[in-house]
């Protein structure tokens, strides 16, 4: 089974990041396992850390108050998932279901963060990645909510 390093080493969202942070970021990973209908988190709950699927499928969703839930994206193996741990007030913006068993890398965000803050050339760099899945995420958002809700002279 290849090191959680060396799978980081050769996964595209980490692509480029120094050995010593790629090292970092592994001791701060912890696999997981989910069973199919487990709730990975909940919208709104305390956000410390963050996660990459190595196998199986999460649905990345919406609550709604009256009504079915919206599911945003359905991500799979070596999707990123999560970035609400970066920023304050370190609360989760969707909520995630698992829909099969999935085996995930859960980061200690807490512990990256505090990094983050030391070393700012780190934090940069992790920074420059989440604000890219934030914008594909919230774009999805978007697009998924517009499809479900198409009133009329909205775009």
């Amino acid at each position: 089974m290849q090191s959680i390093e060396d799978y980081l080493s050769s996964h595209t969202f980490f692509s480029g990041l120094a050995d010593s942070y790629l090292e970092f970021l592994a001791n701060s990973a912890t696999e997981v396992n989910y069973k199919e209908g487990d709730a990975l988190f909940k919208q709104g709950a305390a956000a410390d850390q963050f996660y990459l699927l190595r196998n199986g499928r999460v649905s990345v969703q919406v609550p709604a108050l009256v009504g079915p839930t919206l599911e945003i994206q359905s991500l799979g193996a070596d999707q990123m998932l999560g970035w609400s741990w970066l920023i304050p007030p370190y609360r989760w913006s969707f909520q995630a279901r698992v829909m099969e068993n999935t085996d995930l890398l859960q980061f200690d965000g807490s512990a990256i963060l505090a990094r983050c803050e030391q070393d700012p050339k780190f934090g940069y760099e992790l920074f420059k990645r989440f604000t890219a899945l934030m914008s594909e995420r919230l774009d999805a958002a978007r697009q998924k909510m517009m499809d479900q809700w198409n009133p009329p002279g909205f775009a």
